[in-house]
């Protein structure tokens, strides 16, 4: 049990104006900063009171963040080339970068064209990273490059049949989404890559009538797919667990509105409110109705990855809260309670055996700041828990936000 679990704000910055609907999906932590795109830059905040420690600025808007970064601070992002303006209000995204999380300087920024020919630049849509290599993908094509450098690792092969790389998901390992046929009737392939030379180790090829898959995990690998078109609420409608050799060991159906999870279609890698870990999937279940009979709750559950059954035990939300798992710290799960018509959010940490859990982090009751942080939804804005500070970050902006709109909440139990 940690000495000081009840939390006060660190700090809150609002949404400034924008002009248009502005991305500014991402952040990173390091041990003094909240890193976080901004409009046509990438800000690391000061973890202690939210001012600016650097300011990277940006001829154009980003457009795609890594959920990864690497052991020496670099965080790689996707961002436009030139200013929006009127009336396309519209640039393509063509440009990647990597960003110091510590210092806030542009390690490099480079684009490509594609493997196929001519001198038009790709358009990229998402970005990801695995030990040394940025791996970025999009329906024009895709590449690979040097972490340190920018060096083009390697561009993804075409195929005759039109076989193309959909996009990548990284982390520990670096896999491929790869997609033949046709757009209505797709052949899905996860291929887990060298991230150096960008050659399959091994291919595992989805069923029949998947429209979407997503990598949960890339190692151990852990695809959520769309089976038929039969997705649920949480974005698809089975988890595939598949071993180092690429044979598939569980499939664990997800139809309906079974879990509370978010997994997006059209990207490699952007599901949330997933955890993977000790041969398990963790998973928030979907609202039921809770002790009050106004109110919904929700529990976190898992399932064995090898035998696709659900493993004992449980952790009920309690009260009228919601439950979600963040990311694994080690055996334990970090989860975090949204708070309630009554109560502020948790953090807790949960036993990934046997579901006992331990409060790292409780949040004010006050009803301004309850309902400040309830403004943050969980399954679309980012939510990161690291070194006792809870960082709530929106990862849209619009026009028509509201004069009260929040960009960044921030809470600690640090004096």
């Amino acid at each position: 049990m940690p000495e000081r679990v009840g939390s006060r704000v660190a700090f809150r910055l609002p949404e400034p104006p924008v002009e248009d609907i502005t991305d500014v999906g991402g952040a990173w932590t390091t041990e003094q900063l909240f890193v976080k795109p901004g409009i046509r830059s990438v800000v690391g905040h000061r973890a202690k009171d939210g001012t600016a420690a650097w300011t990277l600025d940006l001829p154009g808007q980003i457009c795609a963040a890594s959920r990864h970064q690497s052991a020496d601070g670099g965080a790689a992002f996707l961002f436009e080339p030139a200013r929006r303006t009127a009336p396309r209000h519209f640039q393509p995204c063509t440009e990647v970068g990597v960003v110091d999380l510590g210092t806030g300087a542009l390690r490099w920024r480079t684009s490509v064209t594609s493997a196929t020919g001519g001198d038009q630049k790709v358009s990229f849509s998402e970005v990801t990273q695995s030990g040394r290599t940025v791996a970025a993908g999009g329906v024009t094509g895709g590449a690979a490059f040097d972490l340190g450098s920018g060096r083009v690792r390697w561009k993804p092969t075409v195929g005759s049949d039109g076989c193309r790389d959909r996009g990548y998901g990284g982390g520990p390992a670096l896999v491929a989404v790869r997609q033949c046929g046709t757009p209505d009737r797709p052949r899905l392939t996860v291929q887990r890559l060298d991230p150096l030379s960008g050659r399959p180790v091994f291919s595992y090829r989805l069923p029949e009538a998947t429209d979407s898959a997503n990598i949960v995990s890339a190692d151990p690998l852990v695809i959520a797919a769309d089976v038929g078109d039969t997705a649920g609420a949480g974005g698809f409608s089975d988890l595939f667990s598949v071993d180092a050799k690429g044979r598939q060991l569980a499939r664990i159906p997800a139809t309906g509105d079974a879990f509370a999870t978010d997994c997006a279609s059209t990207e490699a890698e952007s599901c949330r409110l997933i955890a993977v870990g000790n041969g398990r999937v963790y998973l928030p279940t979907s609202e039921r109705e809770g002790a009050s009979g106004f109110r919904n709750t929700n529990d976190l559950v898992s399932y064995d990855l090898r035998t696709g059954r659900p493993t004992p035990g449980r952790l009920a939300a309690g009260g009228s809260h919601m439950i979600y798992p963040l990311r694994m710290d080690g055996g334990d799960v970090i989860a975090y309670r949204t708070p309630s018509h009554d109560s502020g959010g948790q953090v807790v940490s949960v036993d990934g055996a046997g579901f006992e859990q331990t409060v790292l982090m409780s949040n004010p009751d006050e009803e301004r700041t309850r309902r400040a942080e309830s403004g943050f939804p969980v399954s679309s804005d980012d939510i990161v828990y690291d070194r006792g500070r809870l960082y709530l970050s929106a990862t849209l902006m619009s026009p028509s936000s509201t004069e009260d709109g929040q960009l960044i909440l921030a809470f600690t139990t640090a004096d």
